[in-house]
């Protein structure tokens, strides 16, 4: 391996040790899961956006918009900064309130086990989807420093962000949070200073955002596919179990709802960065075998060796963040709502949530392997099952009409759409119907649990 790899590598070891000094303190499942409810206002922001800001704005959004430019479809890093907002306003503070745990938990207590079961049966996919895209970005930036296959890397940062993850859980996770967020913000500046001055200073720069050739616009008739990714980013995302964790181990309704907002206001300021850079340089970078690695290679073109180390730690910095507090969702909703076992204590559950960090790694492993893009895994992940998740937390929480068969309809009613809309039929907006399909549901299922009750 060469220097740049070294140091890179190093950089992970010493994220790991933090994790280990962390994991120290991880002696219940609360621990493990929502570090012990202890965290403050800016504690809880940093981490949602370390959470938040992964592949998908690093990697995927700058890719994207140096292959076909910015337009009205480009919803990095705006949707996902919006969600988050939405998150803070509506909904951080009421599911702190629950007491809870995952979101599964909410609806064990508004809809009964039926519903907790079937919603972690259907979560469960979105989270290891999500894990893929960050190890394959992983990987991507692994394979542009050492020069090694994709798949190679990816087999390399899978195993690490196994061990990472297992280590500590979320009290470790959130240590390294504000680590990886202040590292993550000093590579993103050094990079955007690099660029201004090899485009000959702020001037030349701004000049060449301008004259970026935008996307071309959607043809007429075709604003509902707009809606659709818009929609798929900022609702179907708004109740992620990686985001609900960060919300839930704040140490009040109002740290939570604070932390979420600025957590969001924070993503959104330096979200745009990756987007300044990919429009100043649409000529800056020749072809490329995959669009996921242009940032990656435009800062190993720009940067001293030095300060593209410090870049490329950076970008780990993100991707580790996002993919344990994936794997963690996953596993989280595997030991407490899915497996039965809360006769076993919650040294029982612990034991269960490392074993499901493990299994879970391992699909997400041959899911980034399978995938042709970063920005596949995260689409996937946007949509898959959401939108009966999100109308059932919604009802769930601010509504007192609807049981178990109300439940129950909307999520399987919005899983089964997703499923037949995005893969049978092939419909441009399966969300958007999905969504629909599972609000009739859940109004259905409460009259039948008028009637029943």
């Amino acid at each position: 391996m060469t220097p740049l790899a070294y140091a890179i590598l190093g950089y992970v070891v010493v994220q790991l040790l933090i994790g280990l000094w962390a994991a120290r303190r991880v002696r219940t499942e609360d621990d493990f899961l929502v570090a012990g409810r202890k965290l403050g206002t800016w504690t809880v922001a940093m981490s949602v956006f370390a959470t938040w800001f992964g592949a998908e704005t690093c990697i995927s959004a700058a890719g994207q918009i140096h292959a076909e430019g910015l337009g009205v479809n480009s919803v990095e890093p705006f949707g996902f900064g919006m969600c988050l907002v939405a998150m803070g306003l509506l909904l951080a503070a009421p599911l702190w309130r629950r007491g809870i745990t995952t979101l599964a938990d909410l609806f064990r207590q508004r809809f009964g086990m039926p519903t907790e079961r079937l919603a972690a049966i259907v979560t469960i996919p979105a989270s290891v989807l999500w894990a893929a895209a960050q190890i394959r970005a992983f990987g991507e930036i692994l394979s542009a420093s050492t020069g090694m296959s994709v798949a190679t890397t990816v087999a390399i940062a899978s195993i690490l962000a196994i061990v990472y993850t297992g280590i500590g859980g979320l009290l470790a996770d959130v240590v390294t949070d504000v680590v990886q967020g202040i590292v993550l913000v000093l590579g993103l500046f050094v990079l955007l200073a690099c660029s201004v001055t090899h485009a000959g200073g702020v001037a030349e720069f701004c000049a060449q955002i301008s004259n970026a050739p935008p996307r071309p616009a959607p043809a007429g008739g075709m604003w509902l596919e707009t809606v659709e990714t818009w929609a798929l980013v900022v609702i179907g995302s708004l109740v992620a179990q990686e985001i609900v964790a960060r919300t839930l181990a704040a140490q009040s309704a109002s740290s939570a709802r604070r932390g979420a907002l600025f957590g969001g206001m924070l993503y959104l300021a330096v979200g745009s960065i990756p987007v300044l850079l990919a429009l100043a340089n649409r000529g800056a970078v020749g072809s490329l075998e995959h669009a996921d690695g242009f940032l990656p290679t435009l800062a190993q073109q720009q940067l001293p060796t030095v300060l593209f180390v410090v870049f490329a730690g950076a970008l780990v910095s993100a991707i580790l963040s996002t993919v344990d507090s994936a794997l963690l969702a996953a596993a989280a909703i595997f030991a407490r709502n899915l497996l039965p076992s809360r006769s076993s204590g919650g040294r029982g559950r612990l034991a269960a949530a490392r074993a499901g960090v493990v299994l879970f790694g391992l699909i997400a492993w041959l899911l980034a392997s399978s995938a042709d893009s970063v920005f596949d895994l995260v689409a996937e992940s946007s949509g898959f099952a959401s939108a009966g998740v999100v109308v059932t937390a919604v009802f769930g929480l601010g509504c007192r009409f609807g049981g178990v068969w109300a439940g129950t309809a909307a999520l399987l009613g919005g899983a089964v759409a997703w499923v037949g809309f995005a893969y049978v039929v092939g419909s441009s907006y399966p969300f958007l119907l999905s969504l629909g399909i599972a609000t009739v549901a859940y109004l259905a299922g409460s009259a039948i649990d008028a009637r029943r009750g």
